[in-house]
């Protein structure tokens, strides 16, 4: 993907995305306007009658906006779960003020994206935050998530996944280990 788009437009797009409650319209939203701005880098018009896929391959995109959320939501909740319990982010996440709630319909939470985000990791709640305590580790299961939900075949320009083990390893990192004649330490994770 190019960094222009990354640079300018994500970074935008999704200033502080990691505490949005996103329902899925709010998704589609997201979507169309990563596709108007994919068009309107490469100047092709809906008159042109590209597809989707194809503006994606042209600009090398594999994650989509919405899982790109994901992660940073993923990222900030293991941050959460990290701090201390006296700290109000943790006390938010954990609290529950029992109160008569009005008629209708409960408002979608942050917590209930969490959940959702967790049951594409295979893990329950609780298993996540124990997992989050272990920042490395936690940071390997959120870019195992990034794995799961490509949208095409390429491995962004950095990283090199592997779905079968879930494992990531960084391009840069990797090269100059093997110049210096030095094997990559790999990271085990722990089954529960």
């Amino acid at each position: 993907m190019s960094n222009a788009y990354r640079t300018l437009v994500q970074s935008v797009a999704l200033y502080s995305a990691e505490t949005w409650t996103l329902i899925q319209e709010n998704r589609r939203k997201l979507r169309v306007l990563e596709m108007a701005v994919f068009r309107r880098i490469c100047g092709v018009t809906k008159i042109d009658h590209k597809k989707n896929v194809e503006m994606m391959n042209i600009l090398k995109a594999d994650t989509d906006i919405v899982e790109v959320i994901r992660m940073h939501r993923l990222t900030y909740f293991g941050h959460i779960s990290r701090m201390q319990p006296d700290k109000y982010p943790h006390i938010l996440l954990h609290g529950h003020i029992d109160e008569s709630r009005p008629k209708g319909r409960q408002r979608k939470l942050w917590k209930d994206n969490i959940r959702e985000d967790c049951s594409n990791l295979e893990m329950t709640l609780a298993d996540a935050t124990v997992s989050a305590q272990h920042s490395q580790r936690w940071r390997i299961l959120v870019r195992r998530l990034d794995c799961k939900c490509t949208r095409i075949c390429s491995s962004p320009e950095h990283y090199v996944k592997s779905c079968e083990t879930g494992a990531l390893v960084n391009r840069h990192t990797q090269r100059r280990q093997s110049n210096s004649f030095r094997r990559a330490p790999t990271l085990q994770l722990a089954e529960n």
